[in-house]
């Protein structure tokens, strides 16, 4: 199955979003819904998974995150497209301090497919993308910023 097949899909992309101390307040909640009901991105899988203070590693099923009803994560009950597996989320969890739990999000960003899908139609292909981490991101414009600063002319 080639890119070619699905040429009006958006790029795909996927968060890990720690929570210290597995407090989930679920405040991002209603941010995240209204990139989904405005169509900027579709949730294809979302996982939470738990670093035990001892290292282990365990999945938690959206019931478990919910426990208390406070988060309501009924809308997500299904979002699983297969794209995250069990290694996908050890591998999340190993970035995890121990004692915290982490939601795993991918998402495909639907605001880009039309984009794609145009210049699909005109014969481009997009071979690669990638995401600038916002730390490397800040400490360039802060680089930026102190070349600037250093090359002014100072007073006399």
């Amino acid at each position: 199955m080639g890119v070619d097949e699905f040429p009006g899909m958006g790029p795909v992309d996927y968060l890990v979003l720690e929570f210290p101390g597995n407090r989930m307040t679920g405040e991002g909640l209603p941010l995240l819904l209204d990139l989904v009901e405005r169509g900027v991105i579709r949730v294809l899988d979302l996982a939470f998974v738990r670093k035990d203070e001892d290292g282990s590693v365990r999945a938690l099923a959206l019931a478990d995150v919910d426990g208390d009803g406070e988060l309501d994560l009924a809308v997500f009950e299904g979002a699983s497209s297969g794209l995250l597996g069990e290694d996908d989320l050890r591998e999340a969890a190993g970035v995890l301090e121990p004692g915290n739990s982490a939601g795993v999000v991918v998402y495909e960003n639907l605001w880009a497919a039309p984009l794609v899908a145009a210049l699909h139609r005109a014969g481009a292909r997009m071979v690669a993308n990638g995401r600038i981490p916002v730390e490397d991101l800040l400490a360039s414009l802060e680089a930026a910023e102190g070349g600037t600063d250093s090359q002014r002319p100072t007073a006399a």
